[in-house]
């Protein structure tokens, strides 16, 4: 009898329970719903997180499964804020206005909103036109569509020139890293429509509900980006828990045979490096508005950068080791970075934790890598029993001598 997927997955149900545990918890010592033993923006914090476990689990696929070190996904997930940003800027803005002009002696017509509208977003920059890229911008359905196409369609177009060539190892990590750079550069200049080094604020305050609490409005989201997280790390298990997880994973470990074996290997890549790139920007979407502002410093690609440290730290290859070392990093920055962590007096100086965390978390890479390379998620391997085969450097395969059956039965 054919097993089901969850029966053959268990430690999918665990992390689904673990996130439904803490989602409960957090709600139950929230301000809006529970004993307000959880600041709001304690909250918010935790709702950020969980956005960069989810972006980091589609870190995981792509490079932990296929082998492809993207040093560009966090370009992905910004651009997933800027297109939901777009739409909740030029909605409060346009409150704002029509509010403005309600005094008017005469009604206001729809092009004075919507050069108000402009005047008010763009006169920081010198501006009182909106660009084209806000086409859309009053429409929140289009703006959630765009969410998705605009990441996915840079990815797709990004990928199919990548991949077609063959462009593979670090010359593939050089090039994403280079596409990071080149839109962040972009959009730091005033006329790229997005307002430049400005960036996009006020994402805070939702259109239409105005009268909810920060309060509410911070569990809102956090029950959203736990939504998204198991979601997300649902679909990733089922994407690499059969066949075509099989194929990625064989990609990553020797490329060319698989292409020998009559794998469209391109189409396979292609696939996995478009789908996480779409995953990333619903991440963003959901992040940004908790954040309240977004600028193209969150593009740069020391954010990429680090993005790989999270899962290198909490264990590639492991979708739950990429969701820890987010979570274990960011909430870990967070605590050295906000004048948390008390200073360390050595008499001859003294360490000062927001100036010397990125070289703790540099080191900290180092350290996982040299000597520890399954990260923090091989700490629970090694609790739960399971352990790789012990090749000791025989063939490991269908070949004579194999030791593919002995190993399956120790």
């Amino acid at each position: 009898m054919r097993q089901g997927f969850l029966s053959r997955n268990p430690s999918v149900l665990v992390f689904l329970l673990i996130l439904a545990l803490f989602t409960l918890g957090v709600t139950l010592l929230s301000h809006a719903y529970g004993s307000a033993f959880l600041s709001t923006s304690f909250i918010k914090t935790l709702g950020k997180t969980l956005c960069l476990c989810l972006v980091a689990l589609a870190m995981d696929l792509v490079w932990g499964y296929a082998g492809i070190l993207s040093l560009g996904h966090m370009a992905f997930f910004a651009l997933g804020g800027y297109m939901i940003g777009m739409w909740l800027m030029y909605a409060r803005t346009e409150e704002i206005v029509v509010q403005a002009l309600a005094n008017a002696p005469l009604p206001a017509t729809p092009q004075e909103i919507s050069n108000g509208v402009a005047s008010q977003i763009f006169g920081v920059v010198g501006g009182a036109e909106l660009p084209a890229v806000w086409t859309f911008a009053h429409s929140l359905p289009l703006q959630l569509a765009l969410v998705v196409l605009v990441p996915g369609l840079l990815a797709l177009a990004f990928g199919w020139l990548a991949f077609r060539s063959r462009v593979t190892g670090v010359y593939l990590s050089i090039l994403t890293q280079a596409m990071t750079l080149a839109l962040a550069l972009h959009l730091f200049q005033n006329d790229s429509g997005l307002r430049g080094n400005n960036g996009l604020s006020g994402l805070q305050n939702i259109p239409g509900l105005g009268g909810v609490s920060q309060d509410r409005l911070s569990v809102w989201f956090f029950w959203a980006s736990a939504a998204a997280l198991a979601l997300g790390y649902l679909l990733a298990a089922w994407l690499v828990s059969g066949k075509f997880g099989s194929v990625l994973r064989a990609i990553r470990d020797d490329e060319q045979r698989v292409r020998f074996l009559g794998y469209s290997v391109e189409g396979y890549k292609l696939f996995i490096f478009t789908f996480t790139a779409v995953v990333a920007a619903v991440a963003g979407a959901l992040y940004y508005p908790q954040a309240g502002i977004i600028n193209p410093a969150e593009l740069a690609p020391i954010a990429s950068i680090y993005l790989a440290v999270w899962v290198a730290i909490g264990g590639r290859g492991r979708l739950y080791g990429a969701v820890i070392g987010a979570a274990f990093v960011s909430l870990l920055s967070t605590w050295f970075t906000g004048g948390r962590a008390p200073d360390v007096n050595l008499g001859f100086a003294t360490i000062q934790w927001v100036d010397w965390w990125q070289i703790l978390l540099g080191l900290a890479f180092v350290l996982v890598t040299l000597l520890a390379p399954q990260g923090i998620g091989g700490l629970f391997d090694w609790a739960a029993g399971l352990r790789h085969p012990a090749r000791r450097g025989a063939p490991l395969g269908p070949a004579e001598g194999a030791l593919q059956e002995r190993e399956a039965t120790e």
